[in-house]
């Protein structure tokens, strides 16, 4: 017990992983019970079409994200100059004018898009949701600091204290206007009151104008792969909503955005507490020095693991009866959305720790390598599944083309000496024996999903 203590208590690599590893599941434990509470309480006020809507606008601006993301963040966290004003004065003003310049973009697209997707409330919404992109243009580089020491407990904070207040103003305007706009207003209170409370109360100097020409060489020559990267990773995170946004109608869309928001949540925890807690632990004990380091990241990788394993099996199995429980019957088929798509997770739940091991040792042309080869196999999949057998067999295509990417995994994993033969093959039996589980309760909600098919 005083071990643990210790642990707990102490500065060690061991102890700021294990708290940051808290503070993130707390953060976004909490984070996800408040956005189911929106969930339930706007579902209720407002429209399935509102949420079809507002996942294409997600598109749009994850979109624009990705497809000029710089990795400044990924940059302060494994550079060894990453503490150093002059290099996050830099790092900072390259992301203010990427903020600006995406604004404007966002408001050029906005036509074009309500046309494309014949949704003309996107003319007007984007527009007003692209100011988000500029404002965490400004978000200090002390957030990223924050990261960098595994020091996550007023971040954490400020995070759920502004979506809090997002969801306050978000069903105040709901209920008053039983609008989409309502949705607009949540999602832009939180972003503006992210900036000024990071500003306000996270520890360290503010940033300022600055462009310094060492630093700015080495951000632009690491981000190059990042950017490449994340216009793949972009594919990855929303491939399934830019080929179902086209042919699926606002309302069957909005369905299907419901179970995917459940059934996302285990993956994206990962994802997070990976980012948040492996690069640091990688460039701190890089797995190729010692067999004891390896060790290390093998309790980690299955602790990790275990986790998500156990919260995917939960959607999985219940995410039907979750679906029948929490919402209304305009929403049930989205019961059969939650279970097939955590199953077709499972792929990347297995591998999800590895590419962070690439970026921990500045190997971002292989990360950029990686990500390619997942995109072009999981759209490859999810067109191909959708032309053949509509919905169901887009979403069962995503599944197969992760599977098929995990030798590029495997590649990428042993290419920096953290390739971990006995965890896969642990996950990806259990992976397989659930799936048989879930196939065998759930087949009449899968079936069902029909209904929402492609045209």
């Amino acid at each position: 017990m005083s071990r643990l203590r210790q642990v707990r208590s102490g500065n060690s690599l061991a102890a700021r992983a294990l708290r940051s590893g808290g503070l993130t599941i707390l953060g976004y434990g909490g984070s996800q019970a408040l956005r189911l509470a929106s969930n339930l309480i706007l579902t209720r006020l407002l429209f399935p079409e509102a949420f079809g809507v507002m996942s294409l606008v997600w598109v749009f601006l994850q979109g624009l994200n990705n497809l000029s993301d710089m990795g400044v963040s990924q940059s302060i966290l494994q550079s060894k100059r990453g503490e150093e004003q002059d290099f996050l004065n830099t790092a900072w003003t390259i992301q203010v004018i990427r903020g600006a310049l995406l604004m404007l973009l966002t408001c050029a697209l906005a036509t074009p898009a309500a046309a494309f997707y014949d949704a003309p409330d996107l003319a007007q919404i984007l527009p007003v949701v692209g100011v988000t992109l500029l404002v965490m243009g400004l978000f200090p580089t002390k957030h990223d600091l924050a990261n960098r020491h595994l020091a996550l407990g007023r971040v954490t904070a400020i995070d759920l204290i502004a979506q809090s207040i997002g969801l306050f103003v978000g069903v105040l305007v709901a209920w008053t206007t039983g609008s989409v706009w309502a949705l607009v207003a949540n999602a832009v209170t939180a972003v503006v009151l992210q900036l000024l409370l990071y500003q306000l109360f996270l520890p360290g100097a503010s940033n300022r104008l600055r462009w310094e020409g060492t630093a700015a060489r080495e951000l632009i020559h690491f981000g190059k792969w990042i950017f490449l990267s994340t216009a793949a990773g972009f594919l990855l995170s929303q491939g399934d909503k830019i080929v179902l946004g086209k042919h699926l109608s606002l309302e069957a869309l909005g369905v299907y955005n419901i179970g995917y928001f459940l059934a996302s949540f285990p993956l994206l925890l990962g994802g997070m507490m990976v980012r948040r807690l492996l690069i640091p632990v990688y460039r701190e004990k890089p797995p190729g020095e010692s067999e004891a380091h390896r060790a290390a990241l093998h309790k980690m990788r299955l602790l990790l693991s275990a986790g998500l394993f156990v919260l995917l099996s939960a959607a999985a199995l219940l995410g039907v009866w979750l679906v029948e429980m929490l919402y209304d019957p305009r929403y049930a088929l989205a019961g059969g959305v939650v279970v097939l798509l955590a199953l077709m997770q499972i792929p990347q739940m297995v591998a999800i720790t590895y590419d962070q091991a690439a970026l921990a040792a500045g190997d971002s042309r292989g990360f950029f390598i990686l990500t390619t080869i997942r995109a072009a196999l999981m759209m490859g999949g999810l067109i191909w599944g959708a032309m053949q057998f509509g919905l169901i067999g887009a979403l069962v295509g995503q599944g197969i083309a992760m599977g098929l990417a995990y030798p590029a995994v495997v590649w990428l994993a042993r290419r920096h000496a953290a390739w971990d033969a006995r965890h896969d093959a642990t996950f990806w039996l259990a992976g397989l024996m659930l799936a048989g589980l879930a196939f065998w309760l759930h087949f009449d909600a899968i079936e069902r999903l029909s209904a929402l098919n492609l045209p």
